[in-house]
């Protein structure tokens, strides 16, 4: 199989906040990379720190320790102002909460506009028109909604909105935090699949961030699941999900609903319990225990999940 292109590297990375007896690590050294044209999901329960490193990513939070790649070049830490932009116009976001992060005393044709006018991406005031419209067609909303404002639309709306906000930007990477949390479940489907459209469409790569493996099992390529800042495992989808090792990969994936009430009656809730790793004497590693699927664990956990290895 032909390398394929790393376009974000991430290596061991550490964010914390606040210093000396209040300082709180929320990312201990996460190592992964992603590939270009690839959608690489990172799950775990809130607070695990999965946003943490989303967010550091795209430059939003600053990091302690580790480094971060993109094309190859360091993007965390002090950069060229040159280097900044280039990041801030080829990587965006899509939020978690619509409500929050759309300007509700902006008009909707501002709020889409505004990476264009801060680079200057357009030639006159139709072409930035003609832009704003076409981007919100992109992602199934009518061009007349460009003058209005976001509270007259609906949470499923306002979730196109930011979406059509970052992909005129026309990125190559785009963080999705959590982008169908907020939403009704029947719209959760069409705004995946407008994601999955626009990555084909487009050629773009997606670090996709959840809480519920089963959203992430249809649309990502490798999964990484994150417990308390630490990386646990990383696998592709797939393998993830028909051999899982971690327990605490076990537990996140015993909690996925089954749509048959009679299996779901039957089927054991598996509860993670952090204890059951002594590492007092034998340290964890990040070990790569078959091509591709890496677990953190420490030597004796390592012959154990060998064994379990399919």
């Amino acid at each position: 199989m032909a390398e394929r292109e790393k376009l974000i590297e991430v290596k061991d990375l550490q964010i914390s906040f606040g210093t000396g007896r209040k300082k709180f690590v929320a990312v201990d050294h996460a190592t992964f990379d992603i590939y270009k044209g690839e959608t690489f999901s990172l799950v775990g329960e809130s607070g695990s720190g999965k946003t943490t490193i989303g967010r550091a990513i795209v430059r939003i939070n600053p990091t302690s320790a580790g480094e971060i790649y993109f094309k190859g070049q360091k993007i965390n830490g002090k950069i060229s102002n040159e280097l900044d932009r280039e990041v801030v116009r080829k990587m965006q976001m899509i939020f978690q909460d619509p409500q929050a992060s759309l300007n509700e005393r902006a008009k909707v044709d501002y709020i889409i506009s505004e990476g264009l006018i801060n680079f200057h991406m357009y030639k006159d005031e139709k072409d930035r028109m003609e832009k704003v419209q076409a981007a919100l067609k992109e992602v199934g909303l009518l061009p007349e909604f460009a003058s209005r404002f976001p509270h007259e639309f609906s949470g499923g709306q306002r979730q196109r909105i930011g979406i059509a906000r970052a992909l005129i930007m026309e990125p190559e990477f785009v963080v999705a935090d959590e982008p169908i949390s907020a939403l009704d479940v029947s719209i959760r489907a069409q705004v995946l699949n407008l994601l999955n459209n626009l990555k084909k469409n487009r050629g773009l790569t997606y670090l996709f961030i959840a809480h519920d493996l089963s959203i992430v099992r249809f649309i990502s390529d490798r999964i990484a699941v994150i417990y308390k800042g630490r990386i646990v495992e990383l696998a592709e989808a797939e393998e993830l999900f028909l051999n899982p090792l971690h327990p605490y990969t076990k537990a996140l994936l015993s909690a996925v609903p089954i749509p048959d009430p009679e299996l779901e009656k039957k089927k054991q809730l598996i509860v993670y319990d952090p204890t059951q790793h002594d590492y007092t004497q034998d340290g964890p590693i990040w070990y790569e225990i078959k091509p591709g699927h890496f677990i953190w664990g420490n030597q004796k956990e390592i012959e154990q999940y060998q064994k379990e290895v399919k």
